[in-house]
């Protein structure tokens, strides 16, 4: 966890810049959601507060709850993390345990506020690992349905095309990466959920 310091240590005086709003809608997770740079144009009702911290575990972003998410005091959670853990070669049962210890953490400190998971994207990049993220969604939607102020946001199938690949014009050059297109379409596919925020 020590070569996310840096980062972090910036994310710890973004939010401690000024009090937190009453209402802060906070993403968190991977670089998916560091580099959408055009969050608060997206959502702008909700003046979301953007917390991506680059290559980001589920693993890490557990690890850093407390320093990261809690002084936020959010309204609600928004969390796209994963992709990176399968890309390192974990196991779905184990992104499934790593989500769990997540989720231990919110229920500890924001029991009541919305909490969504927006599943692990398909990516060309990791098409090769695609059964593994169906899995690692699959276990991550039933944990969800048990909590009533859970949510899952399926970013999966909305990325493919009729033939059932990945569109590769939702991507940057590296085919991992969401390119403007592509961030989008995750605007359009969350504002269709707005019991999230």
């Amino acid at each position: 966890m020590i070569w996310y310091e840096d980062e972090i240590r910036l994310l710890e005086k973004k939010t401690q810049l000024q009090p937190p709003p009453a209402r802060q809608v906070v993403f968190y997770g991977s670089s998916t959601i560091r580099l959408w740079t055009t969050l608060a144009d997206d959502f702008p009702p909700y003046k979301p507060l953007n917390l991506g911290f680059g290559g980001s575990t589920l693993a890490a972003c557990a690890w850093f709850f407390e320093r990261v998410v809690v002084p936020a005091n959010p309204s609600s959670l928004i969390l796209y993390a994963g992709d990176n853990d399968l890309g390192d070669g974990r196991h779905p049962e184990e992104v499934f345990l790593f989500f769990c210890a997540f989720s231990d953490k919110v229920q500890q400190y924001f029991p009541t506020i919305p909490f969504t998971y927006i599943a692990v994207k398909a990516s060309p990049a990791r098409w090769n690992i695609a059964n593994n993220i169906r899995r690692t969604n699959d276990l991550i939607r039933e944990k969800t349905a048990a909590f009533s102020n859970y949510r899952y946001v399926d970013m999966f199938t909305p990325m493919l095309n009729d033939a059932g690949l990945p569109r590769r014009e939702l991507f940057e050059a590296d085919g991992l990466h969401l390119n403007p297109k592509g961030y989008q379409l995750w605007r359009d596919v969350l504002t269709q959920h707005p019991q999230i925020f």
